[in-house]
């Protein structure tokens, strides 16, 4: 087994055991990249599954580029009115332009070692990210937004959007870590980590504030395995540490449920904690869930703003805002 540990999943990489990590991140890069196409596909169905009925996230402002024409209003100055377009119509109308100060939308999916954890019938939890992370890059592009993968990619609003994100990470030197890198995000970013947040508490919550030091807003979404949520282990099991290879064999799994659940319930509280305090938004996502459902919740989240309120209930299982799923 691979990252549910009895004691709330905690990464590592010790020194001794640095060969296995190097040796476990080639392979789990050479499956990324045979499975890539398939994902890249998977990920414009989704997209294409849940564009009817989303509102775009463009709103007027004072930008360059034009957005739409609406009414002129009783008591707007007249130098509003645009006659070209006003003189094909009985009414008078406004140019509007587009408003410029949500343009860069940053997407960070862990891609480490514990996110190729899948337990029987799941996807691994790195192909859930990537697809969610293609899939809301092409509904913002297609909304006018710019999209970037730290240190990856540039924020880029081509129409190309998923491939040139395939490419980006396929080509990467090195998968992302376990935590988001260190860059300096605009104060008018916004900041989307799709990542299984089984770090310790502390170290997510130093890196999120890292990253709002600039006034950027964000969204955490925590992907799981249900096996990481129920914890349904029973006899005599070994657990292994994805990144550091440690292992631990339990005689009597289901001896420890108690216990996991105790330490889950309090590591997911520190990090909603963490992310509330930034006034960044919290929510969780099983793999045995629709990605379309998380797509959906996260885009519609995105286009009302920011706030720690986060995402609806959805029977425990997709999004939650208090308490373990």
């Amino acid at each position: 087994m691979a990252a549910a540990m009895a004691n709330a999943p905690q990464k590592g990489a010790p020194e001794d055991a640095q060969r296995h990590a190097v040796e476990t991140s080639a392979l789990a890069a050479a499956d990324l990249a045979a499975a890539m196409p398939r994902l890249v596909l998977e990920a414009r169905r989704i997209a294409m599954s849940v564009q009817h009925g989303l509102h775009g996230r463009r709103r007027s402002g004072t930008g360059e580029n034009f957005w739409q024409y609406r009414r002129f209003v009783d008591g707007e100055p007249a130098n509003r009115v645009d006659w070209r377009r006003s003189a094909r119509d009985d009414h008078l109308y406004v140019r509007e332009r587009e408003w410029e100060a949500s343009h860069t939308v940053w997407i960070w999916p862990d891609l480490s070692a514990s996110m190729d954890y899948a337990s029987r019938g799941q996807p691994p939890k790195r192909e859930r990210a990537l697809v969610v992370a293609f899939a809301l890059a092409e509904l913002l592009v297609k909304g006018g937004e710019r999209v970037g993968i730290p240190e990856l990619m540039r924020p880029s609003a081509n129409r190309r959007i998923v491939e040139r994100m395939a490419e980006a990470v396929v080509l990467a030197p090195r998968l992302p870590a376990s935590l988001p890198p260190e860059f300096g995000p605009s104060p008018l970013s916004e900041i989307v980590l799709l990542s299984d947040f089984w770090s310790p508490a502390e170290e997510v919550s130093a890196r999120l504030h890292m990253l709002a030091a600039s006034g950027a807003h964000g969204h955490l979404v925590q992907i799981v395995d249900p096996a990481e949520e129920t914890f349904p282990f029973s006899g005599r099991i070994e657990f292994r540490e994805p990144e550091g290879g440690d292992r631990l064999t339990v005689g009597r799994a289901e001896s420890w449920k108690a216990d996991y659940d105790v330490k889950l319930a309090d590591h997911r509280a520190r990090l909603r904690a963490a992310a509330e305090r930034l006034g960044w938004s919290f929510a969780i996502h099983r793999t045995d869930r629709p990605a379309s459902e998380m797509l959906l919740a996260l885009h519609q989240r995105m286009s009302v703003g920011g706030g720690p309120s986060a995402f609806p209930k959805d029977g425990g299982h997709a999004f939650v805002s208090g308490g373990p799923a």
